[in-house]
């Protein structure tokens, strides 16, 4: 497995444990065999929309692939402590390289509905910027650089000390603007 996937054997890992072929999650999470299939290889840097659509369909939250030691208690998480970084290719079904780098700020946290992070966001390529939706809510915080947000026919660009809260079932896609990197605080809710 590539280190560029560390969910792909999580997400193989619960779909077997269901006894669900690879062809029923496709079908259940509206997504295709041939992206599950990659997803599980660690052939793709997964896009975060169709994660979640496969976490939906599996009947967990998407925080489930990246958690190792679930805890009950509270979770804290030092800025000196090393981080997992899971690495997402933003919209693209076929990027093999990361736009959005996540470092989960409560991955060990049992049964929490919201999904806490911090994102280095990378400039995207050329090419459009293909938004997405799903159920629930996006907090996102800017801390350095400047963030564009496509929202539905809308566009927001966001610079540290901004803030932004929408419903994420409106198709949106999230990019550092201009050339150079960005840092965010985003908090994510979606029901499962």
């Amino acid at each position: 497995m590539s280190e560029k996937n560390i969910l792909g054997s999580k997400i193989r890992q619960i779909r077997e444990i269901q006894k669900m072929s690879v062809e029923e999650l496709a079908v259940n999470s509206n997504t295709s065999t041939e992206l599950i299939k990659h997803l599980e290889d660690g052939a793709l840097v997964p896009s975060l929309t169709p994660l979640m659509q496969i976490a939906r369909a599996l009947g967990v939250r998407l925080g489930t692939f990246l958690d190792d030691a679930p805890h009950t208690g509270p979770v804290l998480a030092r800025e000196s402590s090393s981080k997992n970084i899971v690495r997402f290719s933003g919209n693209c079904d076929t990027c093999e390289k990361s736009t959005l780098d996540f470092s989960s700020l409560a991955a060990d946290k049992a049964d929490r509905h919201m999904e806490p992070f911090l994102i280095d966001v990378h400039p995207p390529g050329s090419g459009e910027k293909k938004q997405s939706s799903h159920e629930g809510e996006e907090f996102i915080y800017v801390l350095s650089g400047q963030i564009e947000i496509l929202y539905g026919k809308d566009s927001f660009t966001l610079e540290a000390g901004d803030s932004i809260y929408y419903d994420s079932i409106i198709p949106h896609h999230v990019h550092a603007a201009g050339t150079e990197d960005a840092k965010i605080l985003a908090v994510v809710y979606a029901p499962y």
